[in-house]
């Protein structure tokens, strides 16, 4: 059983709570294991503070709940291709997730999870912006539902990590060297615009304007007011969490409940996480 130290504590309405009392880097209790993940189910994303692990024992919590998606773009940890490093160096302009976005939409099967670890981090700034995709369903209008409800979208990879993305002919992109494998960006799905999640059955909202390109058998030009309209939407304050993070922080959150947002508030100074991200199920 789990000690009865251990506490989740919400961080805003809708999405975020932090879990105390558990020591990530020791060999958890299938109750705590259970715990974790009905927490994380419910509130969509899981906070962590003051964990000391190193990135075997990052690896062992992450395999706990699912096997690990090695990622095909990001540079990974040294002498750990399952650990993908978020950096950004000094000099560096560019941060890696700056914009509203679902991990791994783009592909047949979408990711589960990520749990990010901080490594180093800013004196200031850097924080990541949570919002959940249950609040944002739930406060649409009852005709809004039912149009959504038989539609289809499409995600891609191509756009964003491809060899023909538009950010690799900017002179300014200094992404190079943090992102690879442009020739892998390969990755088209179709997945519901209205998912009914895997772990707790509730309904989501699932479109993202990082990967999302168009609604299934419609044009570009004819999807785009409606996507516009739902990602104004579902980035209302009124969804969101914001995180701020120390040294020793993790983030454990669900993708197929959530977006999440790289606030790049920190020129000047170096910020590196660790990433692990965790394979799922197929959505309808």
């Amino acid at each position: 059983m789990h000690s009865n130290s251990v506490r989740v504590e919400p961080v805003s309405g809708p999405v975020g709570a932090e879990i105390l009392g558990i020591d990530l880097a020791s060999d958890l209790a299938e109750t705590d294991v259970a715990l974790i993940r009905d927490t994380l189910f419910d509130r969509g994303v899981v906070f962590f503070r003051d964990q000391s692990i190193t990135p075997d024992q990052h690896i062992a919590f992450a395999e706990r709940f699912a096997p690990i998606n090695v990622n095909r773009f990001f540079a990974h940890a040294e002498g750990y291709p399952a650990i993908a490093e978020v950096r950004k160096e000094p000099e560096q302009k560019k941060n890696i997730g700056g914009g509203w976005h679902t991990d791994h939409s783009y592909d047949q099967v979408p990711a589960m999870g990520s749990i990010l670890l901080a490594r180093e981090l800013p004196p200031v700034g850097g924080d990541t912006l949570f919002a959940s995709m249950f609040a944002a369903y739930d406060a649409l209008s009852d005709g809004l539902k039912a149009t959504l409800e038989g539609l289809r979208a499409v995600h891609s990879s191509r756009h964003v990590f491809g060899a023909g993305a538009k950010r690799l002919s900017d002179p300014a992109d200094d992404l190079k060297g943090r992102l690879r494998n442009a020739d892998q960006a390969t990755q088209d799905a179709v997945h519901p615009v209205v998912i009914r999640h895997p772990g707790s059955g509730r309904r989501a909202l699932y479109v993202n304007p990082g990967f999302t390109l168009r609604f299934e058998g419609w044009t570009d030009d004819e999807s785009r007011s409606l996507l516009d309209y739902l990602y104004r939407h579902a980035a209302k304050p009124e969804f969101q969490c914001r995180f701020r993070w120390r040294e020793g922080s993790v983030a454990f959150w669900d993708n197929r409940a959530t977006w999440h947002y790289a606030v790049n508030d920190y020129h000047g100074e170096r910020r590196l996480l660790h990433r692990i991200t965790l394979e799922g199920a197929a959505l309808s």
